[in-house]
């Protein structure tokens, strides 16, 4: 996508205001150039002096045309009017282009925003995976509004050049041998001004990465901050950061060294070009300098308005330089073609009715060679429990991952009754999915809204018969609030136990026909484990549940176990059939329950910060 796609791709969304605000610079630009044009000669008439229109171009003739009629005594007073009203007329249009420019900046944001957030929500998963959250978050908070800017400024361009134009023509219709040598001049304002905008550019594309960079610290600060203050490293981090926001600092300060040079050189520049032209023009009329100088002085304030117009078009210049880093990074955003996305099949899933099939299955990562998953071929009938063990880095937890399509297979396919995963419309078999992992998300919300976020529509009777399966509902209860309580940013005002249930309950709400739990109870005390089994247990009767579970004692009444070792599956069976072949299950089995000793377990559960 380059930056001519980018902005018809959402500039054209709003033609209509586009097209006002051209409409309205070009009329602010007429109203100026009638304004100007008039002043000379009524301070002319004003000091007593005759105006010789005779030798007049013709385009001043036919301003001054209307007033040849009126009253000699009037005139001066109707022309003062006429440059009155052309200045208010003018100031409206500018001031309604201002406007009209400010609403399509304001939109244009909210139109990238939008997209970005669609980008986000549709694109797999494994673009996260690949992807800073600070530099996300930079390109959407930082970058959009500056391309943005950079959009509308597009708009402001083309009126100002369109008022520039007006003014050239008034110029060329006074005199086109001044206005040859002014545009020579003037050129000079551009060339004077590019090593700025040039620097600009490069400046606009260090304040993105050192942005990126800040945003990423930050982020990764905040999101750490217990590991930070358990090493007692607040001091190094701060230092860090500090470091990132000075040379934030610096590079703004540098860019706005460069850009603020413009408007000096374009001065400084341009008044020596007037000086300039007024000796030509002394060269050129010297016969005739007398009878001329009327038309010469309105040829000097006419270029005399035009000279801000020109530094204003070098600012411009020098945003679109600053910000076609920002233009770059947000395109790169924003496109679809160098981001995966997974494709949606047609057929609506409605439930289970025979089983799901893992027919030789291989799995590699995203741009990795290293398959995860190999050859893997397991079935699980409707209303049973398939459970998954193995050590760390056996592949449970992919393979897992690829029943709701977080990721597509390599090879092979998962069958739901015969039909394969990815012929199904995606959004209908998630939606048939409950997943419980050991890393519970919450939303920095209420309880409530935690509950209710697996179906929205919920009524509060649901919430909370939700609550009370998922053994939930006494500790909401006593929370502060209840269960308007505010969670915390991921429920960092429960413990592990109570956001595993909050979580639970969500599924429950939800009631799906599938069920998968990846390790929701391995990092929990005895009394939470025991009490978020029991929740897990009224979550999975009767329904289809794959689950991986550390601890041996939560699957012994899977249906069925399966043994994974470096992405294979080893041993399949029953927790009886797998112990009598004294392989692999039995030897784990034995490591976790050899020595260990029954302990009375005492239902004083979890009072944390909140409920006490």
């Amino acid at each position: 996508m380059s930056q001519k796609v980018l902005f018809s791709q959402f500039a054209t969304k709003y033609p209509f205001l586009i097209i006002i605000s051209i409409i309205l610079g070009f009329s602010g630009a007429l109203f100026n150039g009638v304004s100007t044009t008039l002043i000379v000669p009524i301070i002319l008439k004003i000091v007593g002096q005759e105006v010789d229109l005779s030798k007049a171009p013709s385009l001043i003739k036919a301003i001054m045309y209307p007033f040849d009629n009126i009253d000699e005594n009037y005139r001066i007073l109707a022309m003062s009017a006429a440059i009155i009203l052309a200045l208010l007329f003018k100031n409206a249009a500018t001031y309604a282009s201002a406007l009209t420019a400010g609403s399509l900046n304001r939109k244009l944001s909210s139109e990238m925003r939008k997209d970005a957030i669609n980008m986000l929500m549709t694109v797999d998963i494994n673009f996260f995976a690949k992807s800073k959250l600070g530099d996300l978050m930079n390109r959407f908070n930082g970058e959009i509004p500056r391309t943005t800017s950079s959009l509308s400024n597009f708009v402001r361009l083309v009126t100002l050049s369109i008022t520039i134009l007006v003014f050239l023509g008034i110029l060329l219709s006074i005199s086109w041998e001044l206005t040859i040598c002014s545009t020579i001049l003037l050129s000079l304002v551009t060339l004077g001004c590019q090593l700025p905008i040039s620097r600009s550019k490069k400046l606009g594309q260090e304040i993105s990465n050192v942005a990126k960079n800040l945003t990423n610290k930050v982020i990764e600060s905040i999101s750490g901050i217990r590991v930070i203050k358990a090493n007692a490293n607040e001091n190094i981090t701060e230092e860090e950061i500090n470091h990132l926001i000075a040379r934030k600092e610096d590079a703004e300060y540098k860019s706005q060294l460069y850009s603020e040079m413009i408007a000096p050189i374009s001065e400084f520049v341009g008044i020596v070009s007037l000086i300039t032209i007024v000796f030509i023009a002394r060269a050129i009329f010297a016969d005739r300098i007398a009878s001329f100088s009327a038309i010469l002085l309105t040829y000097l304030l006419v270029l005399m308005r035009l000279l801000p117009l020109i530094s204003q078009l070098n600012n411009l210049r020098s945003n679109f330089a600053k910000n076609s880093s920002a233009v770059d990074l947000v395109i790169d955003f924003l496109s679809r073609e160098n981001k995966p996305f997974m494709g949606d099949g047609e057929i609506q899933y409605t439930a289970l009715k025979e089983k799901i099939e893992f027919k030789d299955l291989t799995f590699a990562y995203p741009g990795y060679e290293n398959q995860v998953i190999k050859s893997v071929n397991l079935s699980i009938p409707k209303g049973t429990t398939l459970a998954l063990v193995g050590g760390s880095g056996a592949g449970k937890s992919t393979l897992a991952d690829l029943l709701p399509r977080f990721y597509d297979v390599s090879s092979g396919c998962i069958m739901i009754d015969g039909i394969s995963l990815q012929d199904y419309d995606l959004k209908s078999l998630r939606m048939k999915m409950g997943i419980v992992s050991q890393d519970t998300f919450l939303f920095n919300d209420t309880a409530r809204a935690n509950i209710a976020y697996g179906r929205p529509d919920a009524t509060e009777d649901e919430v909370i018969k939700a609550a009370q399966r998922a053994n939930a509902y006494e500790f909401i209860i006593k929370l502060p609030q209840g269960f308007d309580t505010i969670v915390g940013d991921r429920g960092v005002m429960l413990s592990g136990g109570q956001r595993q249930r909050i979580s639970i309950a969500r599924a429950l709400l939800r009631d799906p026909d599938i069920l998968i739990l990846d390790e929701a109870t391995s990092a929990l005390d005895t009394v939470s484990e025991r009490l978020v089994q029991q929740a897990i247990d009224d979550l999975s009767r009767d329904r289809t549940t794959l689950v991986i579970a550390h601890r041996l004692s939560t699957i012994q009444k899977a249906d069925q176990i399966a043994v994974m070792e470096q992405g294979r599956v080893v041993e399949v069976g029953t927790h009886e059939e797998l112990l009598s072949k004294g392989a692999y299950y039995s030897r784990l089995y034995e490591m976790q329950f050899h020595g260990e000793k029954s302990k009375p377990l005492q239902d004083d559960e979890e009072l944390n910060c909140l409920a006490d």
